[in-house]
């Protein structure tokens, strides 16, 4: 394989059958190699048979394959949460997860090696900034999990928290889902998060659904404005955790920098621009921002957006000190919530015995 051989999966199909066209050949060649990656999920050109010769001998010479090898992955107790260690090409990793619910799949995947906002409960905000991710290496890690699903299943632990009649593993299985809430910030990453969108929603290939797909942003402020203007058609949340300027910037540095009342602007105007909902991501921590007093200030910040609070009970990492908030504070909060029309839910943990859940994924293995 020649060394610069381009990554196929940083291309959009649009791009692939122009880079066709440069090669003189026609477009319907790369139209069926597309549909050899993304629906029958081959990374092997000698699974490519109905690919001319001529054409597959300049494919595999111009494109690479690159797919990311697992170094670790690890299965959850409960057999719905599976998380993997991938390898990029320069020696970096990232983590993905694959999350199993009722009646869906979700892939959590990461847009950065490691992370610039310094969340100070975040296992990958205390790892610092790496590295961005590009298109493509955002792309193969839904790619990894789609076909993860195709494959045979592994033998996994008994089910805790479904119907005993659902096996946790199905043949039917499809990626349907994808959170852009692993590694990094997306808004940090924007072009190459938004090209890999454009590569999964293609309807020609994994063709997931812009309501299946869902962006979570710690308030990177010109980039919620972007995604507005653009018009981009993916679910939008942002992490909120303090309801004041001050109480957030504590837990989130990079307040300082895009101020609660300039965050909230950008929101109001994504909302209005798009007439679409925004999410709103509340950690909820013991005895710091989990009291009636902290649920009535978010309802008074809140109050009349078109919003839902996802409240999410804080996840171990080790370099902070804080604990989660028990089920029935959480409840309290929820109630509050409701007083000021504000829909809530708190989010179902997964994976944290395996350290998967929201605000756990790091590389240090």
């Amino acid at each position: 394989m020649a060394s610069t051989s381009t990554n196929f999966y940083d291309l959009t199909r649009p791009e692939l059958l122009a880079l066709a066209e440069r090669w003189k050949f026609p477009g319907v060649h790369a139209g069926r190699l597309w549909r050899y990656v993304y629906l029958e999920g081959a990374d092997d050109w000698n699974a490519m048979p109905e690919l001319p010769a001529r054409f597959r001998t300049k494919a595999e010479t111009e494109l690479a394959l690159t797919r990311l090898p697992v170094a670790t992955e690890q299965l959850s107790s409960d057999g719905f949460t599976h998380k993997y260690l991938l390898s990029l090409q320069d020696g970096r990793r990232i983590e993905t997860v694959l999350m199993r619910f009722t009646g869906r799949v979700t892939a959590c995947i990461s847009s950065q090696a490691g992370c610039a906002m310094g969340c100070v409960f975040c296992a990958t905000g205390q790892m610092g900034f790496v590295r961005h991710l590009t298109p493509g290496e955002i792309v193969a890690q839904a790619l990894h999990v789609d076909r993860t699903l195709r494959l045979p299943s592994p033998q996994a632990a008994p089910p805790l928290a479904e119907p005993a009649s659902r096996s946790p593993h199905s043949r039917h299985e499809r990626l349907r889902n994808i959170v852009l809430m692993g590694m990094g910030e997306p808004l940090h990453n924007y072009d190459a998060v938004m090209t890999a969108v454009d590569i999964l929603r293609d309807a020609t290939g994994l063709a997931l659904g812009a309501k299946k797909i869902t962006l979570s942003t710690v308030g990177v402020v010109p980039g919620i404005i972007r995604l507005a203007d653009e018009a981009r058609p993916v679910h939008l949340a942002v992490s909120l955790h303090g309801a004041t300027q001050e109480e957030r910037a504590a837990l989130v540095p990079v307040a300082k920098k895009w101020p609660l009342d300039e965050l909230m602007a950008a929101c109001r105007y994504y909302m209005t621009k798009l007439e679409r909902r925004v999410f709103y991501e509340w950690t909820l921590i013991e005895g710091k921002n989990d009291s009636a007093e902290n649920a009535h200030a978010v309802g008074r910040l809140l109050r009349g957006q078109q919003a839902q609070v996802n409240l999410i009970p804080l996840n171990p990492t080790s370099g902070y000190a804080g604990i989660p908030t028990g089920r029935e504070a959480a409840r309290r909060f929820q109630q509050v919530l409701a007083e000021y029309g504000l829909p809530s839910t708190v989010r179902q943990r997964r994976g944290i015995d395996i350290a998967a859940g929201c605000g756990q994924l790091a590389t240090a293995k």
